[in-house]
């Protein structure tokens, strides 16, 4: 059986070879994909956010424990979809059109995929009609829209709109975050959720499925 502490601490630390050996070792092992992400995956990214809100550690810190997830994720990844596993959402994220910062957003996917979210990123400069349409396709519970501009701010307001007009404001939520984001402006605007940071980018993301 796998070391499941060992593989938290991985994670937390950093530590990119530790966490592609335990869960390599486990691939070959047959074990179960989705109790590695429940009893030690989850709960290191989970603390990783912790420390990042609470100023424990920095963005270069949370860049490393994301690589290390990512790298145990993806040897995981054809058992979990071989298996019935299910991640808890899928979320569309991007950063809107007009803006080309990609670093907060990164974050996030990153961190909403170790907390066990199916995650479709669209990259950067990505048109409401993109987000609407990939929205649709993917049959995404949440729609998260970055941006980093004072500039593109506007083109917030207009995505959220036209996912609206689309007519999937009754099955999607949508969050909004970036340098310039404000909860005033999240309440303005008619999105559900905002978050300055990762960490609680997923805390809120989690509370809104929960909520339907």
């Amino acid at each position: 059986m796998s070391d499941y502490q060992k593989l938290y601490d991985a994670i937390v630390d950093g530590d990119l070879s530790v966490a592609k050996a335990i869960a390599g070792q486990a691939v070959a092992n047959d074990e179960d994909p989705q109790t590695l992400l429940d009893r030690a995956m989850i709960p290191a990214m989970d603390e990783v956010g912790r420390l990042f809100e609470t100023g424990e550690i920095f963005v270069p810190e949370l860049l490393i424990s994301a690589r290390a997830m990512k790298g145990a994720l993806e040897l995981l990844r054809p058992k979990l979809a071989a298996s019935d596993s299910k991640p808890s959402a899928t979320v569309v994220i991007g950063t809107v059109h007009g803006d080309l910062h990609d670093i907060g957003k990164n974050l996030v996917a990153a961190m909403l995929e170790g907390g066990g979210f199916a995650v479709v990123d669209l990259g950067v400069d990505v048109t409401p009609q993109r987000f609407v349409d990939a929205a649709r396709e993917k049959k995404a519970q949440i729609v998260c829209l970055s941006a980093l501009l004072t500039t593109t701010m506007p083109t917030v307001k207009v995505t959220v709109d036209a996912i609206r007009e689309a007519g999937l404001r009754e099955s999607v939520k949508i969050m909004i975050g970036g340098a310039p984001i404000t909860q005033q402006y999240a309440d303005e605007i008619g999105a559900d959720g905002f978050s300055d940071n990762a960490g609680g980018a997923v805390r809120i993301a989690r509370s809104l499925v929960a909520a339907g």
